[in-house]
């Protein structure tokens, strides 16, 4: 199997940008043609949470729209609806492909048997699935991250900043991709200060239960663990996350965000004093580049592995309060260093 090795790896920043807003349970599209008259652009599927929950899919979302205005290529996002199958993904990637979408990318790992499936049907569209490598095709770019590196950073950041020797981190799914941000995190935390407690929760099993879309189950989760004393809370959980933000900043606490640099989302400005930082990991980038590698011509089917050494994931520093802290800020340059050197080996499961 090849690696995809023409489509070069964006830096974090690529992570902030501005995020257009989608509506909820419908598609943005604009069914411009590209010159060469056959692709009308790029078409994402979104995972569960869609647009507008301001980590995980909103990456997906800015950089389709940078792709759209940077390349002048067409765009259209479709929504996904509760307690669908995978027969109902099946019809939505087909149905893009159908239309003249090159690439069509699967937001989430959750697409996999919907795209191995499909992109064997259709193989003269590229296919993008972004937290999955399993799909061993030529027209299916596999994006994925070493999430487990920029959680350690989030951990040593933790570490440093709480006053409570308590911090908490909360999990939407309990699933191996999820694990790989808690392992980080408690092993970042534990390598800095082995007298921080960390307290661990997952919201649900299945995404289907609400694990990643849920701000009230987020916002429950982290008013008990900051109940029971921490006063840092990291979360994995996509929309509810947002819950989980809400629950520290009402209690004057400082909330990690994921994913995207939450302190700069809009719909969360009411509470970014309180988000220390984010771990972030450049779904916008990749998402940019496998549509480059499309007009180009030039895309091929394999694993992109985006890591801290190459800025596909990092810790966000939007937060002044965060650039402040002196001693956290050496302790995370000093992680930094070692991570990228090889000599700090981060777990991905406890």
């Amino acid at each position: 199997m090849r690696r995809v090795s023409r489509i070069a790896l964006a830096s974090a920043a690529t992570a902030a940008l501005a995020v257009s807003a989608t509506a909820c349970g419908g598609t943005s599209s604009d069914a411009a043609k590209n010159d060469d008259g056959k692709s009308k652009g790029v078409a994402i599927a979104y995972d569960i949470g869609g647009a507008g929950d301001q980590s995980f899919n909103d990456a997906a979302t800015a950089g389709m729209d940078r792709a759209a205005k940077d390349l002048k290529v067409g765009k259209k996002a479709v929504e996904p609806t509760d307690g669908e199958s995978d027969a109902d993904k099946v019809q939505r990637l087909t149905e893009l492909a159908k239309q003249g979408y090159n690439p069509v990318i699967g937001v989430g790992y959750a697409y996999a048997p919907a795209i191995k499936e499909v992109a064997a049907k259709n193989p003269d569209v590229t296919f993008g699935i972004v937290d999955d490598a399993t799909i061993k095709a030529k027209n299916v770019a596999d994006l994925v991250f070493n999430e487990e590196q920029s959680s350690y950073l989030a951990g040593v950041a933790a570490a440093k900043a709480t006053k409570t020797k308590t911090v908490g981190f909360i999990g939407g799914v309990d699933n191996p991709l999820i694990r790989k941000f808690e392992a980080g995190f408690v092993q970042g935390v534990q390598d800095t200060d082995k007298s921080v407690k960390v307290k661990r929760q997952f919201l649900t099993e299945k995404a289907e239960d609400g694990g990643f879309s849920s701000p009230d189950k987020g916002k429950e989760a982290a008013s008990g663990q900051i109940e029971g004393d921490a006063d840092v809370v990291y979360h994995a959980a996509g929309l509810s996350g947002q819950g989980v933000i809400e629950a520290a900043a009402a209690k004057k606490v400082w909330a990690i965000g994921v994913d995207s640099d939450q302190y700069k989302q809009k719909a969360l400005d009411k509470y970014k004093k309180y988000i220390l930082t984010s771990a972030t990991k450049d779904v916008a980038g990749a998402v940019y580049n496998l549509v480059k590698s499309v007009k180009d011509d030039k895309a091929e089917g394999g694993v992109v592995r985006a890591d801290l050494k190459s800025g596909g994931v990092g810790l966000a520093d939007s937060n002044p309060e965060f650039t402040k802290m002196k001693d956290l800020q050496a302790a995370v340059k000093k992680a930094e260093q070692g991570i990228t050197s090889g000599k700090i080996k981060v777990k991905t499961a406890l």
